[in-house]
């Protein structure tokens, strides 16, 4: 992972603001690195100087990769925060950063003749780069120039799931960033998650000419294209990314939803594929303080609310580590001033997260003995929060609201990983130092889990079910990983989202409705005790039996709540 910053400039080249500077320091304190370069347009008549700054957290291969990445031979420059877990099928060897930035070099490089400088010659790299990155599965936001064509490629993953903004600064420069800062001068904005963005500085000041997408920021044309998605219909298709679109056809079934389903077994075997490669061969992170150096190190972590889909994640985990790993369950409990007058332990015990993750550590204790959980309460005072707030507001910028004010806030302190080690009846304090994080998030919108999923079939039945389901698919790549990124990063961590796994999301969306969620169901668990995987809530279904399955009932029937600081 890294932070990334580049700028356009007219007028010399334009570094990082020492606010900027500060928190892409903080996501990458590992190594950091300038890149410069000076472009002369066609014309010319002007010239434009380009800034490239990357920070890295090393987590893949043996050695730390120093970015911006840049080789003599291929005259090219890469700034990658992502992970490629796969590239043609294949995890890559050693560090991802580099095997990217060959393959990107690859991908301009069939294009270099094709009509240097012309509207063509864009369109077509542009295409080149957009099929190198769908040869990748993983999450990234990217910055490549290709010196020898002047082009300057960047975007963000189908998902958005790592940050990348922009803005025009009051000099009419570009600036890309990472994070923003709170500048007046010019709004951030988000790169939207929709392709593969570049700007032509020789012909900066040129026509906007006809090229797939042309867009304007500030004086710059800025040209795009789509994806390649996995259906399309090029001969030489090798992509990985699927189109989110629904899969709306289904015919009823004679049986429930259970443990022995197919489409149960199925999301067992894709889930521990995508854990395989974002949990395996994590390297041991470095010490915090010297305090630390006789606890046994966690290299992974859980944002832990003890719900349904995190528990899961817990519980695979599990299955795939050795069983001396320590897994760190990080739950964040909040003083609420409303109704909790003192900051006493009491207060955060009674929050809803505190209740259902202690009793989803205890289960996993039950059924996984011999595994060291080690669960880290994480509780923030009020007058802590508001000490904080200023900060997540900046880093979740641009998004403004107050139930993002919420999430980001309960993603910052768990982030954070301090709080109290309570495990095996000992309580003492506690600093996580994991460095990667995994998150239930993407399994409500792939499998029902809303409580407005419910809603939608009470009233409309089966087909408002798929009406809500189809926004929520169509919304995925538009959400708020961009926010979440930025505020997690901001502790040296990198959140990784098992459920939003490529693979895994192709599967879903083609899965039948009914081979998902079990709305319409007769059985009901209202008011009655569960004795059976089919009598469980209809909602996530399918993660709930494989739940059962794997030993897990009480989490199984946990019912759904929304992330917040309240």
């Amino acid at each position: 992972m890294c932070g990334i910053f580049c700028s356009l400039a007219r007028h010399g080249h334009a570094l990082p603001l020492a606010a900027i500077k500060t928190r892409l320091t903080a996501r990458g304190p590992d190594a950091s690195n300038t890149v410069l370069a000076e472009v002369e347009e066609s014309s010319g008549e002007a010239r434009t100087y380009l800034t490239l700054f990357s920070t890295v957290l090393s987590l893949r291969g043996n050695v730390t990769t120093d970015q911006p990445l840049r080789t003599a031979e291929s005259q090219a420059v890469l700034c990658w925060n992502g992970e490629a877990w796969k590239i043609r099928g294949q995890p890559p060897l050693g560090n991802d950063t580099a095997a990217v930035h060959q393959l990107l070099c690859e991908g301009v490089a069939e294009v270099r003749d094709f009509g240097a400088g012309t509207a063509e010659a864009i369109k077509a790299s542009l295409r080149a780069i957009a099929r190198s990155l769908a040869r990748g599965a993983g999450p990234y936001a990217f910055v490549f120039f290709d010196e020898k064509s002047s082009r300057l490629f960047f975007g963000r993953d189908f998902l958005g799931r790592r940050s990348l903004l922009w803005k025009i600064d009051q000099r009419g420069e570009l600036l890309l960033s990472s994070v923003g800062d709170s500048s007046m001068h010019g709004a951030w904005a988000e790169v939207e998650a929709d392709g593969v963005y570049c700007v032509d500085l020789a012909l900066r000041t040129g026509s906007q000419q006809d090229v797939a997408e042309c867009l304007t920021w500030g004086d710059l044309p800025v040209f795009k294209v789509p994806y390649n998605f996995a259906d399309s219909l090029q001969d030489d298709n090798d992509s990985v990314i699927p189109r989110l679109s629904l899969q709306r056809e289904f015919t009823a079934r004679s049986c429930t939803l259970d443990e022995t389903s197919p489409s149960v077994c199925m999301l067992d075997k894709l889930l521990r594929d995508s854990l395989r490669a974002r949990i395996l061969g994590i390297p041991d992170p470095p010490l915090r303080s010297q305090e630390e150096s006789n606890l046994e190190k966690a290299k992974l972590a859980i944002l832990f609310s003890g719900g349904l889909d995190c528990t899961v994640l817990a519980r695979l985990c599990h299955d795939m580590l050795p069983e001396d790993a320590v897994i760190d369950l990080l739950n964040v409990a909040f003083q609420n001033p409303r109704s909790h007058k003192d900051a006493g332990e009491g207060a955060y015990e009674l929050c809803p997260d505190r209740i259902t993750g202690r009793a989803s550590y205890a289960e996993l204790g039950r059924v996984c003995s011999q595994r060291k959980w080690r669960f880290v309460a994480i509780d923030v005072p009020y007058p802590e929060y508001l000490e904080h707030r200023q900060q997540v507001m900046e880093l979740m910028h641009p998004h403004n609201t107050e139930m993002d004010l919420s999430i980001a806030a309960a993603l910052y302190f768990a982030a954070r990983g301090r709080g109290r080690e309570c495990s095996h009846g000992t309580e003492q304090p506690y600093m996580s130092q994991a460095r990667v994080l995994l998150s239930g998030l993407g399994a409500d919108e792939l499998f029902a889990g809303y409580t407005r999923h419910a809603t939608a079939f009470r009233r409309q039945g089966h087909e408002g079910l798929l009406d809500e389901l189809d926004l929520d698919v169509a919304r995925l790549g538009k959400r708020n990983l961009g926010r979440d990124d930025r505020v997690i990063s901001h502790w040296a961590r990198e959140a990784r989202f098992p459920f939003l796994d490529e693979a895994l999301v192709a599967w879903a969306l083609q899965c039948s409705l009914l081979d998902k969620c079990d709305f319409g169901d007769s059985v009901s668990i209202e008011g009655g005790h569960v004795s059976s995987c089919a009598s469980i809530e209809p909602g996530k279904k399918v993660l709930r039996c494989l739940a059962w399955k794997l030993g897990m009932a009480g989490v199984a029937r946990e019912k759904k709540r929304a992330v917040s600081s309240s």
